[in-house]
């Protein structure tokens, strides 16, 4: 990779225009959860220290290109204020003057981006004007590199420019993860359905050494395989689909593992009766609802084995209790080998994060990327917008 850092440049009296992701969840006008804004402070303190002044930029919601009062970063005040450890300068229309007149150690946020509609057009206007605000631009948002708009890729075309604390980290762990990985290589790719990841598991069976498949998904794929299903959630009409990326595999020396055994219930709820079976015994009358232990035991030892794992979505139904086994438990095991130092383990998607909380292993993981969207187009292998503009 050929992006620089906030070590590679010269801050010193300098307006670091920063992007930010602080789209934060709120109720009542009160920030609820302040993990991405936690995540940036980081990039803000380093600014500051190398006599920088950091003048964020940030998009929140969606107020389609209109100015919405509910939509204001003004919301966002007291979280960031707390979070930095000093007063925020909050600017509505920012012009060069007023920066310029900022006070040394100033930390100063602009109103939302997508408060016109030239952002989200990568309009060139909008990019100069941000442009003409300062002399440095910093992109500490991954979560929203895969979007071309003014403020994550066309103001980076304008000035010097580097990627900040989060977005490095980030960075570094994806190219760790698939860029040049210590193998062998896993990928757990779990989730409701296939057609959402068809991208994604075709990237993947040429990167990886090892594809282990879950959730829905897993039971489109045991539907190809001719083994019966019941009622579970599965994609009838992608078989064919399923077929042709284990077709794939075996061109690219890629092992895909299927649940050898799974866990049933005829009741989509938590604590509904349900019994483990075989993978391919399961009644007409039954879905398929998690991976049996015979599974989990298959993966922990494949795991023992693998040098770099990545992990996108559950393993079964891990919102309902006891349907969560087999996701916990393999993320355990996988949290384990990470502080035994023996693994890379690089996890990411909404549910993903969300599962490996509920298992209590989040913090042991090597790292785990909070950006979605972006994080699933790099899997994809897409080249994201806001990382190609940092390259030059």
């Amino acid at each position: 990779m050929t992006w620089k850092t906030l070590d590679d440049m010269d801050l010193a009296g300098k307006i670091v225009l920063t992007r930010v992701d602080i789209n934060v969840p709120v109720q009542d006008g009160v920030v609820t959860d302040t993990t991405r804004i936690e995540r940036i402070v980081p990039t803000i303190t380093d600014i500051l220290s190398k006599g920088g002044t950091p003048v964020m930029l940030a998009h929140f919601g969606r107020p389609k290109g209109k100015y919405v009062p509910e939509m204001s970063l003004r919301v966002t005040l007291p979280a960031l204020e707390a979070a930095v450890g000093r007063a925020v300068t909050f600017i509505e229309k920012p012009d060069r003057a007023t920066l310029e007149a900022a006070p040394d150690g100033s930390v100063i946020l602009i109103e939302n981006t997508r408060f016109t509609a030239m952002e989200e057009a990568n309009d060139p206007k909008m990019a100069g004007f941000l442009a003409s605000l300062g002399d440095i631009y910093c992109n500490d948002a991954f979560s929203a590199a895969h979007r071309a708009h003014a403020s994550t890729e066309g103001v980076a075309r304008l000035l010097p420019s580097c990627a900040g604390r989060l977005m490095q980290a980030e960075l570094q762990a994806l190219e760790a993860a698939l860029g040049s990985p210590a193998r062998p290589v896993a990928a757990v790719v779990g989730g409701a359905k296939v057609s959402s990841k068809l991208a994604l598991l075709g990237n993947l069976v040429e990167k990886v050494d090892h594809l282990i498949i879950g959730g829905g998904m897993a039971n489109t794929f045991l539907a190809a395989q001719g083994l019966p299903v019941g009622t579970s959630l599965a994609e009838h009409d992608l078989t064919d689909t399923a077929r042709a990326i284990l077709a794939k595999a075996e061109t690219t020396g890629c092992t895909v593992h299927l649940p050898r055994d799974i866990v049933v219930a005829r009741e989509f709820a938590a604590h509904a009766p349900h019994q483990i079976l075989p993978a391919d015994q399961c009644p007409e009358d039954a879905m398929i609802l998690d991976a049996g232990p015979e599974t989990v035991a298959a993966l922990s030892a494949l795991f023992a084995t693998c040098k770099t794992l990545i992990w996108n979505g559950p393993l079964g139904a891990f919102e309902l209790a006891p349907f969560n086994a087999a996701t916990n438990k393999a993320a355990q095991v996988a949290a384990d080998l990470t502080r035994a130092g023996g693994l890379i383990s690089v996890a990411g998607g909404g549910d993903t994060v969300a599962a490996l909380n509920q298992a209590g292993v989040a913090g042991d993981f090597t790292y785990i990327s909070t950006a979605g969207g972006a994080f699933l187009e790099w899997m994809e292998g897409k080249t994201l917008p806001g990382v190609a503009a940092l390259q030059g």
